[in-house]
């Protein structure tokens, strides 16, 4: 079992920046592939950004890509999601989940689930 928290949520102005940060607890980060994900209102959660165990293993929705990056510090057990050009509609409330396996998954299919941030961007 793995226990995720998430925190760096907040209300910015468009253009602005988060980092939002999602640490574990329970299992050591390294042996997980870990993504981020997002829900806006009346919306389906949708993928975001997800990193695998094998170096360069990347992969972004389109709709962040240039502006999101997806890191993890395995000795800190944390898992990172900077945003840049923050735009109104990245509002949505950020899950970061987990899952047994190498390669990234761009899918829900995640083992482990976070209770989510919320992310407000204004115009």
């Amino acid at each position: 079992q793995v226990q995720l928290v998430e925190s760096g949520g907040g209300k910015v102005q468009a253009g602005g920046s988060l980092r939002l940060s999602c640490t574990a607890s329970g299992r050591t980060l390294s042996t997980y592939t870990m993504g981020w994900f997002r829900q806006a209102p009346g919306k389906e959660r949708e993928f975001v950004a997800a990193i695998g165990q094998i170096v360069g293993s990347i992969s972004y929705a389109d709709s962040v890509k240039g502006r999101f990056t997806i890191s993890r510090d395995n000795a800190k057990n944390t898992l990172y999601l900077q945003m840049n050009s923050l735009k109104p509609e990245d509002t949505a409330v950020y899950y970061c989940a987990a899952r047994a396996g190498l390669w990234v998954v761009t899918t829900a299919n995640y083992d482990y689930w976070g209770q989510g941030t919320q992310v407000v961007v204004s115009s």
